[in-house]
């Protein structure tokens, strides 16, 4: 018996031990969507992630903790209680990383007929080393699909260049004179936004006439965002990476307010459906 003890106790500090390197966060979230003239939906989401670190190792474990991915029967990946999202190891030696992704997401992926996404075929289980070492004011890095990347800041500048097999992907960031300017050229398709601050007013433009206003105090604050109408592509391309449906032009007032309880409560009107949703969260 008193080995028994012995040996529980033994276990008890290594446990005790362990847990200092282990993080625990998560969110939940429930919210009541009138969807216009449709039938309404109340749905509920809640996630936990854990990250377990020794030295230079790291473990992440993301998981759908309320059998859903966001908590409506119809959209549910599997029905089950807990869902993972994701799993991935990760450790450093040196100037090289290693990452290790162990969770498949094809295997019980959906496709969204609504947003006109495309899920990949084939396992996406996959290992990445990457050598990352500085040259000067640049770094450049290789993983194992032989993409060499180079990413450095001149002048307030910041550039970063992957070179691919035909597809090279060339990124640039800056703000000047209080803008916000980001530039991105992949595959000779080119995407731009622009964003700064007007009496207060954050305002963002997008390259595809998507327009963001933000507005308010830190804690109670409104975004206006204005989404241009979608055109259909029924061929994926480098560029464009997924089919999509056409979609019309549409526009989302959300109003949202940090209360005392910790918690965040926001309403949100869509102009595409002419819906209200009423949503509380709370984040740890």
């Amino acid at each position: 018996m008193k080995k028994l003890i012995a040996l529980f106790a033994t276990t008890a500090v290594a446990s005790g031990s362990a847990m200092g390197a282990i993080a625990l966060s998560g969110a939940a979230s429930i919210s009541y969507d009138d969807n216009g003239s449709s039938a309404s939906v109340t749905k509920y989401d809640a996630d936990l992630t854990i990250v377990g670190t020794a030295g230079t190792t790291t473990y992440t474990t993301s998981m759908d903790i309320d059998g859903g991915t966001d908590g409506s029967a119809s959209t549910t990946i599997n029905n089950t209680d807990v869902n993972v999202t994701a799993a991935t190891l990760a450790t450093t030696i040196g100037p090289v990383t290693i990452s290790a992704d162990m969770y498949d997401e094809n295997d019980a992926a959906t496709v969204s007929s609504t947003g006109g996404l495309q899920t990949d075929s084939g396992d996406n289980r996959s290992i990445s080393v990457s050598l990352d070492a500085p040259i000067g004011d640049a770094t450049i890095a290789l993983d194992d699909s032989g993409d060499v990347t180079v990413t450095g800041t001149f002048s307030g500048v910041t550039v970063s260049h992957t070179m691919q097999d035909g597809t090279d992907t060339t990124s640039g960031s800056a703000s000047i004179a209080g803008m916000d300017i980001t530039l991105t050229n992949d595959a000779g398709a080119t995407e731009w936004t622009l964003g700064t601050t007007v009496a207060g007013t954050a305002v963002t433009l997008g390259s595809d006439k998507a327009v963001t206003a933000t507005f308010g105090v830190t804690g109670n604050t409104v975004v206006v965002s204005h989404t241009a109408e979608r055109a259909a592509v029924t061929t994926a391309t480098s560029s464009t990476k997924h089919t999509t449906a056409q979609k019309n032009a549409y526009t989302t007032v959300a109003v949202s307010r940090d209360l005392t309880s910790g918690a965040t409560l926001s309403a949100t009107y869509n102009t595409f459906d002419d819906s209200l949703t009423l949503k509380a969260a709370v984040a740890f």
